[in-house]
């Protein structure tokens, strides 16, 4: 085909109409390729006429002049069309949108990851677009108005060609988003966070020193394992939670700090869950990983930096190994931190020196207790405040306690509800509001003594009052009469578990060894609560155990149902007298203690109770007989007489077949116990400190009685002495030996034998002038170690007002003395003897020696003739020794300043002590302590 040229003249108006709708908006020249000279008729010059002549080819401006018009024009015929399409693909991209984020969401929270940039940027842009597409929405109404000729043309070409556009760029936009949102991944696991602090209370009262001494032990000590023990509620995770939150404020080092709550019954799986979780190795496929692949990865992230574990509530050992976790050490500077009720758990896990949270002094207790009740309760009657102190102290500085029942009382403002208060506190506390809270807590420990024989031991020291102090010995003595221990083996056997049990009780901190008397253990009252509770069957049969101690009863209570009562503790009351009751066939123990109005028991009273198998009447001073109805205790096992005011044994005592315990301690006006003999199952007598003490005949008693095992005796004569001492089985009984006034008769010597069971000697106003181990008993151990122990039971020594020793060489022999008493001896010029001492070669001396006092003794130059190292030393009490110049104290040993006390009482005496060399002087100089004139502690500087 030929093209044709075209001569043409347009006037410039013409054009503006046809064209004016695109002046502004196109660029015809870039768009439709147009000639220059067709450009210039769009835009012509200032100089060009108001009519243009161009010459142009037909068939080429035609063609680019239609293409421009179909697509631009598009954008107005079309826009019905674009603008459903628009709404349809927005709704697509928001779905998208929100399937996405909801994704991230899900990983963030659940699985500790972040999103990744790229998709944080993709929603960024979705918002962007939703936001311009609802603008175009705005007037999409208005815009759909405006066309015509069924959409092909427009009222107002510009407008509806502008936004005709915006929606095509929209649509293409759109298009583009909806693309690029298909993600296989959309969040990033994040950094390890180094601590997650945990939310605890505003104030915490009582814990700022152990807080201390704990971070002292994690951070400048360097044990790499500390165990934190205490009773339950006493705060553990509370200093626990202090102690994860103090690492997020002191740069620490450590990479990560993790928490994980162990409780009662550890499963590993779940704890390898929360160790793993905040190491980010958690997820649905590694939760089904077996557990020791997920210990390896565990060991694979821990292994690789300095980490702190923190275990909370831990009830038996933890193995570190089993989870994964590395066993902290000084190289890897990993520590690990536990709580646990268990001192048993300390050393399962290797901790032999853990570090015991304790209840709240008195003044920490009171400023928690008013915390909760708060001001205005405390200020709403006089009275209250003391009343408060009152209800406080029940709590025994037990946090928990404190917490629950000071918020309990918080709403009380009137009188009568704090007396009520104390009321019910002091009868059966198990009833007071709160309780049931408390008690379940407590008891936790009490599910967890794995031996059942420990928990009828437990629960029986609750018949005892508050705050009272139970020798340990007397304690496993009622244990075996009740059948908690067996005895049929050997009594040395019996004592042994009992200690056992005591030990376990100690350690899972539900009895309190006493700080000063080791032989003593005490219950918290709270927990003794707690024990009351569980002896009544959860408060079901409150009948079942009756404990009314120190209440001023003046009669036995009245009981419902006496047929269902077991145990029954009147003890510190003011009963006068005990009549029949209704018969008591299940009652087998009953502590009448100190009752110093008891006057009568009569004879109907011990008919009613044939099953009984404790009796204890200890304490009664006005007690001065017994019927001899006491003969109808056929189950009798365990009688207690001491400090009473009888002058002899009721004939009816001899019937009891089955009594196996007597105590006689303190009888000021007993005369005799002729006919003991006859109680045949007699295994432990004790007679201490009474009128009566042993005699010759009473020597021939005992002799008889096939089954005694223990023998706790005052002597006064050197006859009966010797007559003892040389009777085999009786000095195999011996326990306790008290020789008082005994005055030797022939050389002087008191010659003892070696008596395996020896525990306690104590010698008063004697007049011999050596003590010996007898030879006899020397020779027959002649071919064994010099180190052979005659006395190696023996723990105690008194010895006062014995005017003739010189020295107590013989107790080279007792290597477990842990107490040893010296005073108001005027002869003694050394305690160990060195020209008789060399004769015993290879034995050191004193060390079990725990506690030394020396009084009044005007000779004494010398304890031991060069130093010891007493390793188990904690107290050294010297007064009026004048001539004692030196202390054998050895510079080199390790004792610990806290525990030795060295106490003196004359300024002089001390400037006149010397010292082998400086170095010792400057070791022990702190610690000692000036007592003056009133016993006030003063320290030297």
């Amino acid at each position: 085909m030929h093209s044709h040229n075209y001569r043409v003249s347009v006037p410039l108006d013409q054009v503006l109409v046809l064209l004016g709708n695109f002046q502004s908006e196109v660029d015809i020249g870039a768009q439709m390729e147009l000639p220059w000279r067709l450009r210039s008729l769009f835009f012509p010059s200032p100089a060009m006429g108001a009519c243009l002549t161009l010459s142009f080819s037909c068939d080429q401006v035609v063609n680019q002049i239609s293409q421009g018009l179909c697509i631009n024009v598009g954008y107005i015929c079309e826009l019905s069309k674009n603008v459903v399409a628009m709404k349809k693909d927005m709704e697509v991209l928001k779905k998208k949108r929100d399937d996405v984020k909801r994704r991230v969401d899900i990983e963030e929270f659940t699985r500790r990851r972040e999103r990744l940039s790229q998709v944080q940027g993709w929603l960024t842009n979705v918002s962007t677009v939703e936001n311009k597409f609802n603008e175009l929405l705005t007037t999409n109404d208005a815009e759909l108005h405006r066309l015509c000729l069924f959409g092909f043309c427009s009222k107002n070409v510009k407008m509806s060609y502008l936004y005709g556009k915006r929606v095509v760029l929209m649509l293409k936009e759109i298009e583009s988003l909806s693309s690029q949102g298909d993600f296989d991944t959309v969040t990033l696991a994040t950094p390890i966070a180094r601590i997650e602090e945990m939310p605890i209370q505003p104030t915490i009262v009582g814990q700022e020193t152990m807080l201390e001494r704990v971070w002292t032990r994690l951070t400048e000590d360097g044990d790499e394992i500390v165990g934190l023990y205490g009773m339950g509620g006493v705060g553990k995770t509370t200093l626990l939670t202090r102690i994860n939150n103090k690492f997020s404020e002191k740069c620490s080092g450590f990479g990560v700090v993790i928490w994980v709550v162990v409780s009662k019954s550890p499963d590993i799986h779940r704890i390898q869950g929360d160790i793993g979780k905040r190491l980010d190795l958690g997820g649905e496929e590694w939760d089904n990983v077996n557990e020791n692949q997920r210990a390896l990865d565990i060991y694979n992230v821990l292994g690789k930096q300095k980490f702190v574990l923190l275990l909370d509530d831990i009830w038996e050992k933890v193995n570190l190994e089993v989870l994964g976790v590395p066993y902290p050490s000084r190289q890897n500077g990993c520590k690990v931190v536990f709580t646990t009720r268990s001192r048993d758990v300390c050393g399962r896990m290797r901790v032999d020196d853990p570090m015991e949270v304790s209840c709240l002094e008195p003044n920490e207790a009171w400023e928690l207790f008013q915390m909760k009740v708060g001001g205005n309760t405390l200020k709403g009657h006089p009275d209250i405040p003391e009343l408060a102190r009152k209800v406080a102290g029940k709590c025994c500085g037990l946090p928990l306690a404190l917490n629950v029942i000071g918020e309990t009382m918080a709403c009380k403002r009137m009188v009568q509800e704090w007396r009520n208060a104390i009321d019910v506190l002091s009868s059966y506390a198990a009833e007071f509001p709160g309780m049931e809270q408390i008690l379940p807590i407590l008891k936790y420990s009490y599910d967890n003594l794995n031996k059942e024989q420990v928990k009828p031991c437990f629960l029986y020291c609750s018949l005892f009052p508050e705050d009272y102090r139970m020798e340990k010995e007397r304690l496993i003595d009622y244990w075996i009469c009740e059948g908690f221990i067996d005895e049929n083996e050997s009594r040395e056997r019996a004592l042994s578990q009992g200690y056992e049990i005591i030990g376990i009780l100690v350690r899972a901190c539900l009895l309190l060894e006493e700080a000063i008397n080791k032989e003593q253990v005490k219950m918290h009252d709270v927990v003794r609560e707690m024990a009351l509770w569980i002896a009544s069957d959860l408060g079901e049969h409150k009948e079942r155990c009756i404990v009314q101690v120190g209440v001023g009863l003046r009669e036995v209570p009245k009981v419902k149902n006496w047929s269902s009562v077991r145990r029954m503790s009147l003890m510190e009351n003011e009963i006068e007298i005990l009549s029949g009751s209704p018969e008591c066939l299940e009652l087998t123990t009953l502590f009448l203690q100190k009752n110093d109005s008891l006057l009568h028991i009569s004879d109907e009273f011990f008919r009613c109770i044939p099953m009984l198998v404790v009796l204890d009447l200890s304490g009664n001073s006005s007690l001065r007989k017994l019927p001899n109805q006491i003969s109808k205790l056929v189950s009798l096992r365990y009688l207690d007489l001491s400090w009473t005011y009888m002058k002899r044994l009721p004939v009816g005592l001899q019937e009891l077949k089955k009594l196996r315990y007597l105590r006689l301690d303190y009888m000021k006006r007993l005369k005799s116990i002729s006919g003991i003999s006859n109680i045949s199952s007699l295994r432990k007598l004790q007679l201490l400190q009474s009128k009566m003490s042993l005699d010759m005949s009473l020597v021939e008693e005992l002799q008889l009685l096939e089954h005694l095992e223990v023998l706790n005796i005052s002597i006064k004569s050197s006859l009966v002495v010797e007559k003892l001492l040389n009777a085999p089985r009786l000095v195999k009984c011996l326990q306790i030996l008290v020789l008082r006034g005994v005055q030797e008769e022939s050389s002087g010597v008191l010659t003892l034998p070696d008596m395996d069971n020896l525990n306690k000697v104590i010698i008063r106003k004697c007049g011999m002038c050596e003590i010996k181990i007898e030879r006899t008993t020397l020779s027959l151990s002649s071919n064994r170690s010099p180190k052979t122990q005659f006395l190696h039971n023996l723990s105690t020594v008194h010895i006062s007002s014995c005017d003739g020793l010189k020295d107590l060489t013989w107790l080279l022999f007792a290597p477990n003395l842990t107490s040893l008493e010296v005073l108001d001896s005027e002869l003694v010029e050394g305690i160990i003897n060195q020209e008789k001492a060399m004769t015993m070669s290879g034995i050191i001396p004193f060390q079990k020696l725990e506690s030394l006092r020396l009084h009044n003794l005007a000779m004494l130059r010398s304890i031991y003739w060069q130093p010891l190292s007493f390793p188990c030393l904690k107290t050294i009490h010297i007064t009026k020794c004048p001539e004692l110049r030196k202390l054998p104290l050895d510079s080199e040993i390790a004792i610990r300043d806290e525990e030795l006390v060295i106490k003196y009482q004359e300024e002089e005496w001390l400037e006149r002590v010397e010292w082998d060399n400086e170095a010792t002087r400057l070791r022990f100089l702190p610690f000692f302590k000036f007592f003056g004139p009133e016993w006030q502690v003063s320290y030297v500087r």
